[in-house]
């Protein structure tokens, strides 16, 4: 048996443009995607923490340094400069190496730079 598990995160990254006649995508800054471990046209899923919406798309890379976050396309309705996103990857894994497997998850600063990559996240006791 195989599951879906989490495999890539990025944690709270402020949208810097919302370009809607881009054909469509999410633009990245080239270090947040190397720390996340994901590669361009990587399927994500984006959830807007500020709105709560939620869509589905790819991963391109924008210039290294930039702290691009730019929501393109058809997607740009749900995003506008400043919103703070949660974009996820998610793998299949087989049952037996569950055990072993640890998820990227980046924390970015004010300016979208790479400030920590963990391994792993824990539940707060309030929850």
């Amino acid at each position: 048996m195989t599951r879906h598990i989490l495999s890539a995160k990025i944690h709270r990254v402020r949208v810097t443009e919302a370009n809607l006649a881009y054909e469509g995508s999410l633009t990245l800054d080239a270090a947040l995607l190397e720390a996340a471990g994901l590669v361009p046209y990587e399927r994500v899923e984006v959830y807007n923490v500020d709105n709560g919406h939620r869509f589905a798309t790819y991963v391109i890379q924008g210039r290294r340094g930039s702290g691009t976050c730019c929501v393109n396309g058809a997607a740009a309705h749900l995003a506008a400069p400043g919103n703070r996103l949660i974009v996820c990857a998610y793998a299949l894994v087989e049952a037996a190496r569950l055990a072993d497997h640890r998820p990227r998850i980046v924390l970015v600063d004010a300016r979208n730079g790479v400030r920590e990559v963990k391994e792993a996240e824990a539940a707060r006791e309030a929850c």
